[in-house]
Order: C-alpha cells, then sequence, then structure tokens
C-alpha cells in the first residue's frame, strides 16, 4: 500500500490534470485551431437593402433574374420540341388531358 508521498502525488494530478488540459487548449486559440477562409469576406456576404431605392433595385434584379430563367425553360423546351416532335406532341396531348379533368 502507498503512503502519504502516494496520495500528495494523486491530488497533485487530480488537479494539475485538468488544469493543464485547460491551459493547453485555453491559449493560442487564434494559431492552433483557426482555419483560414472559414468565414466569408464582407464583400462576398449578401447585404440587407436599407433604404426604399436600395429594395426596388434588389426587387427589380429578382424579377430580371426569374424572367431569364423562364426564357431559359422556354428555350430548352423549343429546342426539345424541334428535336423530339413526336413525344413534344404526346406531352401537349397529356397536358391536354390533365387540364381537362
Amino acid at each position: 500500500m502507498g503512503g502519504l508521498n502516494l496520495e500528495v502525488f494523486k491530488f497533485g494530478t487530480y488537479v494539475m490534470f485538468p488544469i493543464g488540459i485547460m491551459y493547453y487548449f485555453g491559449t493560442n486559440l487564434d494559431d492552433r485551431f483557426a482555419v483560414s477562409g472559414f468565414w466569408p469576406r464582407p464583400e462576398e456576404c449578401n447585404k440587407l437593402p436599407r433604404d426604399r431605392d436600395e429594395i426596388k433595385a434588389e426587387y427589380e434584379r429578382i424579377v430580371a433574374r426569374q424572367k431569364l430563367r423562364l426564357a431559359r425553360k422556354m428555350e430548352e423546351q423549343r429546342r426539345f420540341a424541334e428535336a423530339h416532335p413526336e413525344l413534344h406532341e404526346q406531352q401537349q396531348q397529356q397536358q391536354q388531358q390533365q387540364n381537362e379533368s
């Protein structure tokens, strides 16, 4: 069985181990655990519109983007119809039947 020295050593270990862990992980955090480029730079972030003109400009930008997407979709459908006229006719007939129901 151990004596007083063993008990003092165990007590010191029990006290110093958590303190050592906290010291190791608690110091120099910016260099040790930092991931470069993790947070986006301010110029890469979305900025909320603050006044009426900015809101209007943002709305116009969103509407223009939707119109562009719709135009691309229509162009893609037109190309598909030109390339596959028989499939396009079948799709139109199915859509008409669904609309009638």
